[in-house]
């Protein structure tokens, strides 16, 4: 029980440590690329804190169990837009630019009605599985196309060209400018990007740890199995969580928007897609309601982040209400 304790405690530790840290290099990466926030936190952040429900439904899938792996996937979308957009909100308003809720918003939406779609047939099928999975290439293909044509990318570049100096004659002290800021962003970036994914290794570790210790103190502590279950799911949700409030602490609404947004793209199309494809045709004993209730909570999300550009605090509260209401009738 001591060492469930402690175990809880370093985890906790690390996971808020190295959020943080994950979080600062990912605002500068995006800085000195001048590449808009929420493309970083989608690929990168959201993608890479996806790793845990990546691995969970993936090991589920090659033994057999589906339905776990499909029920781990509709979990973690559910809690994405209400525990940890919820709590991000509460700490501070996210703003949300109507651009991006359309666009990137709105593939998100279509990533999970259509993997509600291939469940509600109740035996997804190989085809399907594939079809989801090619669907995550051309999401992430049409993020990184909006993200060069984002304002910020744009402005970002006027800028860099507003302070060269003029090309009468100048030609050489152009080049060696050039040279000079190319090399310093190239060890700027690389030495960002090296830290953001030790630290984002460290937060899945972390997240682990911090899981493990909670599930063996609940053990102990003799709490029902329903709670530690309860526990559990959320679990895979932490480095998504972590992240989010870094974020949120950060005042860097768009990171987490893009976290929320990419974790939901990945697990619905490419986590789905690949644990269907490799246990295809296996009945998903999944009630729909269960399904209805994870699509709702992303359409209210939607809903509170398009009506007035950002997500409030009241708005927070609100999805985590939903959250407390998704997990009593799961479990």
């Amino acid at each position: 029980m001591i060492v469930d304790g402690v175990q809880a405690v370093v985890g906790l530790g690390l996971l808020v440590v190295a959020s943080d840290r994950m979080v600062r290099s990912t605002i500068r990466v995006s800085n000195a690329l001048g590449v808009s926030a929420i493309l970083i936190g989608a690929v990168i952040v959201g993608f890479g804190t996806s790793v845990p429900e990546f691995l969970v439904s993936g090991l589920a899938s090659l033994e057999g169990n589906l339905d776990l792996a499909m029920s781990n996937v509709t979990s973690s979308n559910a809690a994405n837009v209400t525990l940890v957009l919820g709590v991000a909100a509460v700490i501070s308003p996210v703003a949300a630019r109507r651009g991006v809720i359309r666009r990137e918003g709105a593939l998100m939406i279509v990533a999970v009605v259509a993997l509600a779609a291939v469940l509600a047939g109740g035996h997804p099928r190989l085809w399907q599985g594939v079809v989801l999975f090619a669907g995550l290439v051309g999401a992430t293909t049409l993020m990184t196309r909006w993200a060069r044509e984002d304002p910020e990318f744009v402005l970002a570049e006027l800028e860099e060209l507003a302070e060269l100096p003029d090309g009468d004659g100048n030609e050489e002290a152009v080049e060696r400018l050039v040279e000079g800021r190319l090399r310093r962003l190239r060890s700027e970036v690389g030495r960002e990007l090296l830290i953001g994914l030790v630290a984002l290794v460290i937060t899945l570790v972390a997240a682990d740890q911090l899981l493990d210790g909670a599930v063996g103190l609940g053990t102990h502590i003799g709490l029902s199995a329903t709670f530690i279950g309860l526990m559990t799911g959320v679990g895979t949700s932490l480095p998504e969580l972590a992240a989010a409030v870094a974020a949120s602490r950060h005042g860097e609404g768009d990171l987490v928007l893009g976290n929320v947004l990419g974790s939901n793209i990945f697990n619905s199309l490419g986590v789905a897609g690949l644990a269907i494809a490799l246990r295809p045709a296996v009945l998903v004993a999944m009630t729909p309601g269960v399904v209805a209730l994870m699509v709702a909570a992303v359409f209210a999300a939607g809903f509170f982040a398009f009506s007035g550009q950002r997500v409030v605090r009241l708005e927070g509260a609100v999805l985590l209400a939903g959250f407390v209401a998704y997990s009593v009738v799961l479990y």
